[in-house]
């Protein structure tokens, strides 16, 4: 009541102060992935234009919050976010129906080329427009790749790096966005156990202005085609075709899609009786949701569901106390105790890190030695296709570690988020008396 309306600050700066708080500490986000939202509002309002563009701004942000519902349900920073925008959109009067913005921060994915020359003519810009790498303006920073991968009983690397092993049995959506979906079916590696492991697969390219034609590829155990589902190697009949293409490393074992066109590199294998999958994207590219989609489900972009995660570190456990108390049988019920599947594994992964320790966990749970080189096959397309080799190998501290360090910044952060939403509610109380 004091402070004149000159000295307080506006309730839409301190809206921008909290959103730029939780960019800058992740941990209390992380786990519903709302610091995109808040980012992307924070681009879009640090220039303040006319009461339109700031609705706009507002309805997006909305929009984006609510998409990430059903993760971020429980959330101290999603509840906070709510309040601040209804807050916010009530101040500025803002409808909930209107035109909404675009943030500044997005880059834009190729642009639909010009309507076809005649055939007589050749087009100089016909390589840049279906080629994503060439598409980007000169003078803007490189695309950031992301990397999933899918293999084993199944284990689960997904965009974000996180690491899980999960029952999964069925068909389940590994990734879907404006440019392409992937679907895996998973079956039981034996009879009565949660372990499973992929035995189909198939990936739908959604046809793109005039690059590419819509393609589907389908694999399942002993059929791991060269080809598109219509018999044909590449994007079809358009422009831009051959920027998608599939292409025969090893005949029944190894086939590699290439996607110019979007910077996508997909591996599949065969490898004993069930594929692997793995995956190079351009974190634009997976973004790409479509209008209403939150995501929710896809393996690749936020993981297992909680119930379908298998905690194969207290499985190992349970197998090296067995053995440690001599009871060699139950440890060894599908040919492999633990001490020997450890040796196995370190035959062809040197390093104990989490691709080594699902081998011994798929080895123990399965008996299938050809889960050795799945596991190793999965990290030979981490090293082609991750982006960044510090992130090569996965540990189990590191989980921990990140586990803790977000504890320790929770309870400053907490302090933190109160304080600011203590400071919105005051400004708004102050606006209104």
């Amino acid at each position: 009541m004091v402070m004149g309306k000159r000295g307080r600050p506006s309730a839409l700066e301190v809206c921008r102060v909290l959103a730029v708080f939780l960019s800058l500490f992740p941990s209390v986000s992380l786990q519903c992935k709302i610091l995109k939202c808040n980012s992307e509002f924070w681009a879009s309002t640090s220039n303040s234009g006319p009461e339109e563009e700031v609705c706009a701004a507002l309805r997006t942000y909305n929009s984006c919050v609510r998409r990430t519902a059903r993760t971020c349900r429980g959330d101290l920073a999603y509840h906070s976010a709510q309040h601040g925008i209804e807050d916010l959109m009530s101040q500025h009067n803002c409808s909930k129906e209107g035109p909404t913005s675009q943030s500044r921060t997005r880059t834009p994915l190729p642009s639909p080329p010009k309507p076809s020359l005649p055939d007589s003519q050749e087009r100089s810009d016909g390589p840049e427009v279906c080629h994503y790498e060439r598409s980007i303006p000169r003078n803007t920073a490189p695309p950031n790749y992301t990397h999933c991968g899918f293999f084993g009983d199944p284990h689960l690397r997904t965009f974000g790096d996180d690491f899980q092993t999960c029952k999964v049995e069925g068909a389940w959506p590994l990734i879907h966005n404006r440019y392409l979906s992937v679907q895996v079916t998973n079956t039981p590696v034996v009879p009565g156990s949660v372990a499973t492991a992929t035995s189909k697969l198939t990936i739908i390219f959604k046809n793109f202005q005039e690059c590419v034609d819509q393609k589907m590829y389908h694999a399942e155990t002993d059929e791991l085609p060269a080809a598109f589902a219509d018999g044909s190697k590449n994007g079809g009949e358009r422009h831009g075709a051959n920027t998608l293409r599939v292409v025969e490393k090893v005949s029944g074992q190894h086939v590699e899609i290439e996607a110019k066109y979007i910077g996508t590199t997909i591996v599949i294998r065969q490898v004993g009786r069930y594929l692997t999958f793995a995956v190079r994207m351009p974190e634009e590219v997976v973004n790409s949701v479509e209008e209403g989609d939150n995501q929710d489900l896809y393996l690749c972009l936020h993981g297992c569901p909680a119930n379908q995660r298998i905690d194969f570190r207290n499985f190992r456990a349970r197998a090296a106390e067995a053995q440690s108390a001599g009871r060699t049988r139950s440890s060894s019920a599908h040919g492999f105790t633990y001490q020997s599947a450890k040796a196995k594994c370190k035959e062809r992964l040197p390093v104990e890190d989490l691709y080594f320790q699902s081998c011994v966990f798929d080895l123990l749970s399965s008996g299938d030695i050809n889960f050795t080189m799945a596991a190793y096959y999965a990290f030979e397309d981490v090293k082609m296709l991750h982006s960044n080799s510090k992130r090569y190998h996965i540990f189990e501290n590191d989980a921990f570690m990140s586990s803790a360090t977000q504890r320790g910044k929770s309870l400053f952060s907490l302090l933190l988020l109160n304080l600011l939403s203590l400071l919105l509610w005051i400004e708004c109380c102050t606006v209104h008396l």
